[in-house]
């Protein structure tokens, strides 16, 4: 059983909300219909503008939550000691089953530029690199970027930078790494970006959905930014949701709203699911309490799982160890083949995952999977390797009955339907 989505996505603002984010007119949004609605407004004190979006608490919407005042601050005390900076706009999404930062980039350009405009004031950049892995996203990009006049940037010169789709090519550092004429592959860390990243000098590597931010901020205030949402995870968000049977689909909702009335939104009834993939795939599986929760950082903390970059996909008659066994697989495949301990440990947790799967694993592979996700953790020079700890580890507290079952060699889900064995689960090919 293979359930990539290939279909039609769907795009919608939750009911009652003013978007903030996404607009449900086809087609790209022109620099004229970006202005009328109150775009690139003239930026007076960039440092007020810092305070703002503090107040406002601003969350990075890559993954980690990181507070988004915070990261442009570190860098902003390095221009303010006379140092040259550089933003770098990231969108190359490596997560398969999310297809937000894409969709900004492809129909809301301008809104995404007038946040690389913003942040590159606040930390005194000079240039900024938009870094996708998307061919169609870039020209996009490319043909906004020919629409402003360097006024409109506020003399921030913009480039775009393109390289191969992969899991780890959007890491910060790898990101760094391919703008200054490497792989997109992830560095040992000290140092960090903010300390030395594109040309050597001090770096903000922000999330695209997290940049499209800033202009509501800039024209609103923290208040208004904070009228929705939760007080520890205020605003909106893009939430992608894939599975149950359904198409993907994109939306638009305010922080801590019932995961049971998004499923329901999506056509998805309650009583049907079994559980999730979270936060893409890094945060692991979360169990059938997903339905009974909501969508905000705090919650799903709570829940022993996470939102990460808002992507969540639904298992209804999926098998949760066959899904574990194809997202390690995936890791498996996907890791960047340089860290001895994330190359042997990914490929380890998707063998011992895989025979558990197919009905061949004892009760020492059980074990030994059980070892690794917690011993392995923090050992590469990225999060894959704790991304793969997460499935194993949640795959084997949140589903122990499925797991037993397949000790036992009897599974209904992979008897009844087949095995699933998608090559990137819940993948969203279609946009």
């Amino acid at each position: 059983m293979n359930t990539a989505m290939n279909t039609e996505l769907t795009v919608a603002v939750w009911p009652g909300l003013t978007a903030r984010l996404l607009r449900t007119t086809p087609g790209t949004e022109s620099v004229d219909e970006y202005r009328a609605a109150g775009g690139y407004l003239a930026l007076d004190d960039a440092e007020a503008l810092l305070g703002e979006i503090g107040r406002a608490g601003v969350q990075g919407r890559g993954g980690a939550a990181f507070p988004t005042a915070v990261k442009l601050t570190t860098v902003h005390r390095a221009s303010a000691r006379g140092l040259d900076t550089v933003l770098v706009a990231n969108g190359e999404e490596g997560e398969p089953a999310s297809v937000k930062d894409r969709w900004l980039l492809r129909h809301r350009p301008h809104l995404v530029l007038d946040g690389v405009r913003l942040a590159a004031r606040i930390i005194g950049a000079r240039h900024a690199h938009v870094y996708v892995s998307d061919p169609r996203s870039a020209a996009v990009v490319r043909g906004a970027l020919d629409e402003v006049t360097p006024e409109a940037l506020d003399g921030v010169t913009v480039s775009v930078h393109v390289v191969e789709p992969s899991y780890v090519a959007g890491e910060e550092t790898a990101a760094v790494r391919s703008i200054n004429g490497g792989p997109a592959k992830p560095t040992d860390k000290p140092p960090r970006p903010f300390e030395e990243g594109v040309g050597g000098l001090p770096t903000a590597v922000c999330n695209v959905e997290t940049l499209a931010n800033l202009p509501f901020v800039q024209r609103h205030g923290a208040v208004e930014y904070r009228s929705l949402g939760t007080a520890g995870s205020p605003g909106t968000f893009l939430a992608t949701l894939t599975g149950g049977g359904r198409g993907p689909g994109l939306y638009e909702l305010p922080f801590g709203v019932s995961a049971a009335d998004v499923l329901a939104l999506h056509g998805i009834p309650a009583e049907r699911v079994r559980g999730a993939l979270m936060g893409g795939y890094f945060a692991g599986l979360l169990d059938a309490r997903i339905a009974g929760g909501s969508l905000d950082h705090e919650s799903l903390r709570a829940l022993g799982s996470g939102l990460g970059c808002g992507a969540v996909s639904v298992l209804t008659d999926e098998c949760p160890v066959a899904v574990a066994a194809a997202v390690l697989d995936y890791y498996g495949r996907e890791n960047a083949g340089q860290c001895g301990g994330c190359f042997n440990g990914t490929a380890a947790m998707a063998a011992a995952a895989g025979a558990l799967r197919d009905g061949v694993a004892g009760a020492d592979d059980l074990a030994r999977l059980k070892r690794w996700s917690e011993v392995l953790r923090g050992r590469g020079a990225c999060a894959t390797l704790d991304a793969a700890c997460n499935i194993a580890a949640s795959m084997l507290s949140m589903f122990a009955d499925d797991v037993a079952r397949h000790l036992a060699g009897d599974c209904p889900a992979c008897a009844g339907t087949g095995t699933y064995t998608a090559q990137r689960p819940f993948a969203v090919e279609a946009l």
